[in-house]
């Protein structure tokens, strides 16, 4: 799953994303277009608490 993947599963848009997870949003927009690349662990602990917060099914962290 990409970044861009994962925060689109959450419903959230970028500006919340990024509150959300207290990461810049300047960071958030690169990862989403490319200018930087996001570490796959932190995706996956990323994708580890939205679904244990609920916010997406247990099924989407495995989409990749």
């Amino acid at each position: 799953m990409t970044f861009k993947e994962l925060r689109e599963a959450s419903g959230m848009s970028r500006p919340q994303f990024a509150e959300y997870f207290g990461i810049p949003y300047r960071t958030v927009q690169d990862w989403e277009l490319g200018n930087r690349k996001c570490l796959p662990y932190m995706i996956d602990l990323m994708a580890y608490k939205l679904k244990h917060e609920g916010l997406i099914r247990a099924n989407m962290e495995k989409n990749q």
